[in-house]
């Protein structure tokens, strides 16, 4: 099988993005998942922990986490010190590849439910994932998918040269084997995996400028920090040179100060069940 990639790295400064992204997304992310209590989760990318621990928070009562990055699951339990006890005890946090989970025989095919946020993306065979999510659950288990489609993004006013940088962004997946709109095809997945597909529905993440709660800035920095984190990728993608692609950054930081400016976005997401349930 092909090994996940992970365009972004794992620097501190990536870490700390998706700190600050979980503590934006995860309640949109958790009223969709919407557990009923006593749940065994199986979460794949499991990442730094956050979602894992807000899952027990909702009524998990035990969640395997795999996480295939060293630093990820470093800093995954170095954040657990400022978590309940109780929450990290029925959390289960592993090293190991999304496509070969290291799962006990005694494991596959128990779970309630199995979720992966923002892994397929990376991964050159995303259907590969959800085969072994659909072996993991019980009969009548759920599959839960949620992604990007990185078409969606749309800023107004259009800052200059933007729209280039983000083109060449999206190209950076597809050349090493990825799928950056594979959000579009969750329910397609779902169905050539042998699931049920039973939902899906675009998850907000949007804001404009002059926002109560701080989104919009948290949404713009968290541009401008994948952007910079990606930059020799993007501007082999382009090609662009170091000027233009500095002076489109600049623009879009000049546009994030408009009080007119808006960040449109949305997750993709779709649960199924297996059979027999």
């Amino acid at each position: 099988m092909s090994e996940p990639v992970y365009i972004h790295g794992t620097a501190p400064e990536e870490q700390a993005r998706l700190a600050r992204m979980n503590t934006l997304l995860n309640t949109r992310s958790l009223e969709a998942l919407a557990l009923k209590g006593g749940e065994r989760v199986l979460d794949l990318g499991a990442g730094l922990g956050q979602m894992a621990r807000a899952m027990i928070g909702q009524g998990a009562t035990h969640v395997v986490g795999i996480e295939r990055s060293a630093d990820q699951i470093e800093r995954a339990r170095a954040l657990a010190k400022d978590f309940d006890p109780a929450l990290d005890a029925a959390f289960d946090l592993r090293p190991g590849n999304a496509l070969s989970p290291p799962l006990a025989a005694h494991e596959w095919g128990t779970f309630d439910v199995a979720h992966a946020r923002f892994v397929l993306e990376h991964v050159p065979d995303p259907l590969g994932i959800v085969k072994v999510m659909a072996r993991a659950v019980r009969p009548g288990g759920r599959i839960v998918l949620e992604d990007d489609d990185h078409a969606l993004l749309r800023l107004w006013p259009e800052p200059a040269g933007f729209d280039r940088v983000w083109a060449a962004y999206v190209r950076t997946y597809e050349r090493i084997g990825c799928d950056p709109w594979v959000g579009r095809r969750l329910v397609a997945l779902l169905h050539e995996a042998g699931a049920i597909p039973r939902t899906n529905r675009w998850l907000w993440f949007g804001a404009c400028a002059g926002d109560a709660d701080g989104r919009f800035a948290l949404l713009t920095t968290n541009v401008q920090v994948i952007l910079r984190g990606a930059e020799s990728a993007i501007r082999q993608a382009g090609p662009m040179d170091a000027r233009e692609f500095a002076e489109a950054l600049d623009a879009f930081a000049k546009w994030s100060a408009r009080p007119d400016a808006a960040l449109w976005y949305a997750s993709a997401w779709a649960e199924g069940v297996t059979a027999g349930g």
